[in-house]
């Protein structure tokens, strides 16, 4: 599972296909906005494409493309309504933006002993891991 901390380069990837949505925990952003509101929307829409008041992080994709603002706002609606978008701006927080923006999660080995599936799919997930040459962190406690 993982752990995103930058709604645009989060929901960047998952449009690209480089992280599945099915494997985010949560995306904590340093926005304040609602997706399936269409003002609001257009607001994000157009910061990240152009810039402005934040980076210009969907650059690569055309601002007057209705199907590339699609996939984005598809997003960003899922992650909304699962509840997989925290803004702690809605509530007087102001986070930093950090370099890197996705954290894996893991479980501790005192929860792998008391939970036999978690376990079993942790030991497969290293199998796998080794196999594609992700290093792993053997000693996480």
């Amino acid at each position: 599972m993982k752990i995103g901390l930058s709604y645009s380069r989060c929901v960047r990837d998952i449009v690209e296909g480089r992280v599945d949505i099915e494997d985010v925990l949560v995306v904590i952003s340093r926005t304040d906005f609602d997706p399936t509101n269409d003002q609001q929307w257009s607001g994000i829409w157009a910061g990240y494409c152009h810039g402005g008041m934040s980076r210009a992080e969907w650059s690569d994709y055309d601002f007057y493309n209705a199907e590339d603002e699609a996939k984005f706002r598809q997003v960003s609606v899922d992650l909304w309504s699962q509840g997989k978008l925290h803004q702690p701006r809605k509530f007087g927080a102001h986070p930093t933006r950090r370099h890197e923006y996705w954290l894996e999660t893991c479980l501790p080995n005192s929860e792998l002993e008391r939970n036999p599936a978690a376990k079993k799919a942790w030991d497969q997930f290293q199998v796998i891991a080794g196999l594609s040459n992700v290093k792993l962190e053997m000693d996480y406690q």
